[in-house]
């Protein structure tokens, strides 16, 4: 019993020699792909499993797990630099991970999710190697007149997408990019607006799109919720919308909303005061643009969140009351 159980483990070993000889000779033999060049895309939150299956099914390697095993091996993982990259020659998988691992390409990305705020924003173009972050020093006035913006307030205006760059590009560059193509969403939304809506300008519109942006947690709510907030407006009640008091506490939220937070009088605190706040909260994505201005037909004026990312809506006070004594009390 004893001589079979040492067999086993030198089989073992001597199997594992094989694989490791085999994935070493793997690494150092280089990858036939065709044609050339080759462009790749390591898009944002891109892992090596995901990389491995993408190379695969790009042509460029023929064995995702392979390619995967030698990259956990190796601690390849955690060090993937997102962009396109143009393959103008045959390269080892070893070649190729560095080339990714250095971050040698050809076109960069960077990513702003609908949602966030103008502080998100910047600290994500903070942290781009490739990107020159020339808006470091400058005030958002100063900002905004730098991409040829008419407002001096950036929150809001840039439109939620992945933006590809060459290395070395200005961040104001990516900026006036982002701004203009908010703009033309915000218009081209405007011009086919629902009637009878309390808006004085698309401005006005852009902050109530932020508004339902950070409402929603299902997509499909969002005219809905839209259609709440245009019944409130219109009928001279306050929003009284949780994420516009988060806004105006800025720094100082620590995720936990308080009573006295929502007592706490600020420009934004639509508890204590009536109307829109004063400028966007948020980056809303062209559906929420689109639900502001074309909100659902609805007679409610009330909603509550009921755990799963979904609201309840009641056209008066007496049933949402029920409402929230069942799904938050």
């Amino acid at each position: 019993m004893k001589m079979w159980i040492k067999r086993l483990i030198m089989l073992a070993g001597l199997l594992g020699l094989v694989g490791a000889g085999g994935l070493a000779w793997y690494a150092t033999q280089p990858l036939r792909f065709e044609p050339l060049p080759k462009t790749i895309n390591v898009t944002p939150g891109t892992y090596l499993r995901g990389l491995s299956m993408m190379l695969e099914r790009e042509g460029v390697i023929g064995n995702a797990h392979v390619f995967w095993l030698l990259g956990r091996l190796l601690g390849k993982g955690e060090t993937l630099k997102v962009g396109v990259y143009t393959l103008d020659k045959p390269l080892t998988p070893l070649e190729l991970y560095a080339k990714i691992q250095r971050g040698e390409v050809t076109t960069a990305i960077v990513q702003f999710i609908e949602g966030w705020n103008w502080r998100e924003v910047r600290a994500v173009l903070a942290v781009q190697p490739l990107l020159k972050n020339d808006s470091a020093g400058m005030s958002d006035a100063e900002l905004m007149q730098a991409i040829g913006a008419e407002e001096s307030h950036p929150e809001g205006l840039l439109f939620p997408d992945t933006y590809f760059y060459a290395p070395h590009t200005s961040d104001l560059d990516v900026l006036r990019r982002a701004y203009r193509l908010q703009h033309e969403k915000l218009m081209a939304a405007w011009e086919k607006r629902a009637p009878g809506l309390p808006y004085r300008s698309p401005y006005d519109a852009l902050i109530m799109a932020s508004i339902v942006e950070k409402e929603t947690g299902a997509a499909f709510e969002r005219p809905q919720i839209a259609g709440v907030f245009i019944n409130r407006l219109k009928r001279g009640m306050r929003l009284q919308t949780d994420p516009t008091v988060i806004y105006g506490l800025g720094e100082r939220f620590d995720g936990n909303l308080r009573k006295v937070d929502m007592q706490t009088d600020t420009p934004y605190n639509t508890y204590t005061r009536a109307g829109l706040p004063p400028t966007p909260i948020a980056m809303p994505s062209e559906a929420a643009i689109q639900a502001a201005l074309n909100p659902a037909r609805t007679d409610a004026l009330y909603f509550v969140a009921i755990g799963n990312g979904t609201h309840i809506f009641s056209s008066n006070l007496e049933a949402h009351n029920r409402a929230v004594n069942r799904y938050q009390r």
